[in-house]
């Protein structure tokens, strides 16, 4: 078993998470009945899930050299995840995103990245020198992810790409770039234009360029498949009473790379990953509510998991 850290690389952002009785439906002042501060992103949250099942990890990420950037970094080495490589970038404020949320749990998001923070990396960690047993990428740093997934096919370790709803260009960017591709149903609608999560799955594999595709779809379950599988497979999802599905694609995402960096066997990567997102869907909240390796293992053990199709 590879004890390697994983490499996550993309969003890391300041969420400030407002709670109000019903969403706005024009100008005006509300008035919020409770908020909260997060540290946020698709990849802050894979390596928080990393960390979080004993896997050691690092993060490629940018923030500002702001108070919003240093409790960034803080909450990450909280974790235990080595922030060596979180570029502080001077003069610009750090990912940021107001969330107003209702008491149904819709939600309205606005972000935003100043575009110094998604300009080309200026130093890459050291893949090429087998720092890293994988490296993880999400789609919203693209000057950094294609060179991450490039140096980690070129020394032979798992370059996986979470492949989320993004610009098209990005998207068919960074997937050939990738060994192991882990796309969300919308992801793949966009680079495919085939809604069925199977059929999608099939174009993808079509293209040839990754060893496994999965393609995820929340309760459903994913589509699997690769050059050397006998075809497209179903994996099911655990049954679950879903509180709270904020950010369970990004935990499944972290799971899987553990799993894969351990080299178990594809049915056992998928169901670990699945175990993980099930319980963070059982609790409110993003980050904050993503499982540990003991809640996993206990899950695993209380829950078979559904026979494979």
């Amino acid at each position: 078993m590879s004890v390697r850290p994983i490499l996550c690389v993309g969003a890391l952002t300041y969420d400030v998470i407002m709670h109000v009785p019903a969403l706005p439906s024009g100008t005006g002042k509300f008035m919020a009945d409770g908020m909260s501060i997060s540290a946020s992103g698709m990849a802050a949250i894979a390596a928080t899930t990393v960390a979080r099942l004993g896997h050691p990890v690092a993060f490629w990420a940018n923030a500002g050299r702001d108070t919003p950037g240093d409790f960034l970094v803080a909450e990450m080495a909280r974790e235990g995840i080595a922030t060596d490589f979180i570029r502080r970038v001077p003069d610009v404020p750090s990912g940021t995103a107001v969330i107003v949320v209702d008491g149904r749990g819709e939600r309205v998001v606005v972000p935003y990245y100043h575009p110094v923070l998604m300009g080309p990396a200026e130093v890459m960690p050291p893949i090429a020198d087998g720092a890293f047993g994988a490296v993880m990428t999400d789609v919203r740093w693209p000057a950094a992810a294609g060179p991450a997934l490039d140096a980690a096919r070129a020394c032979g370790i798992a370059a996986i790409l979470d492949l989320d709803v993004g610009p098209p260009a990005v998207l068919a960017d960074l997937l050939p770039r990738a060994s192991h591709v882990v796309a969300s149903a919308s992801g793949a609608r966009i680079v495919t234009g085939e809604g069925d999560p199977a059929v999608a799955a099939t174009r993808l594999v079509e293209r040839g360029s990754a060893d496994l595709v999965v393609v995820t779809d929340g309760e459903r379950g994913v589509w699997w498949g690769g050059p050397s599988a006998p075809g497209i497979c179903h994996h099911p999802a655990f049954a679950v009473e879903a509180v709270d599905t904020n950010a369970a694609g990004d935990v499944y995402h972290g799971a899987f790379a553990v799993a894969l960096a351990q080299r178990r066997p594809i049915e056992a990567v998928l169901t670990f990953a699945a175990a993980a997102a099930s319980l963070k869907c059982l609790r409110a909240g993003g980050r904050t509510a993503v499982p540990t390796r003991s809640e996993v293992e206990r899950f695993l053990a209380e829950r078979p998991a559904a026979t494979p199709d």
